[in-house]
């Protein structure tokens, strides 16, 4: 089996599903990891060229057993995807222990244990790590105490990925996207925060699902073959302009 292979983490829906498309777009073959099964199973349907596999990135023995099946299934990983993600917004004072572990769970926790244990198969590709972090994990703002650190911290790990792996021809990359148009945002943004995000956003719009997504396949592409430790916003340019925004404050 030489085609190559993708495996895409959170790809139910949004961002993981949209670079599920445009991997099997280029070629490729994908292993999409949800823990929705109903939404996972339904989002597989009709695409020939990829393959569900229900797991919850934030429990090892689940994490193991996926690569594992992936493997089993496809014989080879080539790119490593960790797109799954939890939001949960709120003030510090507001944020018991329990809301921030789950949003570490997943969001550390599951890029952390999938790319462990995808690595023996990426050493054998030379293959690619992109990790999904956030505009949240390179600029402060409020109500992000737990979504803001642990996208920090994923960031600072793909860079100790690209340190530690670079030797094994594995590159690790970040992508960190800014507001994007998805039918959660189109629900709970208020007219006053989508104003004023357009404000803030050189571009002055958000972004789309399919364009985060087509940052994500190239880093995974030949093209970006001498390309590793790198932090990219696909944000409009949002990071670029400061903080600010007095209508996300409430």
């Amino acid at each position: 089996m030489t085609q190559k292979v993708a495996l895409v983490t959170g790809a139910a829906r949004g961002i993981g599903l949209s670079a599920t498309n445009i991997f099997i777009e280029e070629g490729w073959k994908v292993a999409m990891i949800d823990r929705d099964a109903d939404e996972l199973h339904a989002a597989a349907a009709g695409l020939s060229e990829a393959k569900p596999f229900v797991c919850d990135v934030s429990i090892p023995e689940q994490v193991d057993a996926m690569i594992a099946a992936v493997l089993a299934q496809f014989g080879r990983i080539d790119a490593l995807v960790n797109n799954a993600g939890v939001a949960d917004f709120g003030p510090i004072e507001g944020t018991t222990f329990e809301r921030w572990r789950r949003i570490m769970d997943t969001n550390l926790d599951g890029v952390f244990l999938v790319s462990q244990a995808a690595t023996p198969a990426l050493k054998d590709t030379k293959g690619s790590i992109v990790n999904i972090g956030s505009i949240s994990g390179l600029r402060a703002s409020t109500l992000r105490v737990a979504y803001g650190t642990s996208k920090a911290a994923v960031i600072q790990l793909t860079k100790q990925q690209a340190a530690e792996l670079g030797e094994y021809g594995i590159r690790a990359n970040c992508v960190c996207p800014g507001p994007v148009k998805t039918k959660l945002s189109i629900a709970v943004h208020s007219p006053e925060i989508i104003a004023a995000y357009h404000d803030a956003i050189p571009l002055n719009r958000y972004g789309t699902e399919r364009e985060i997504a087509d940052v994500i396949c190239f880093l995974c592409s030949d093209k970006a073959s001498y390309v590793t430790g790198q932090i990219i916003a696909s944000d409009g340019g949002f990071e670029s302009t400061g903080v600010g925004l007095p209508a996300l404050r409430v």
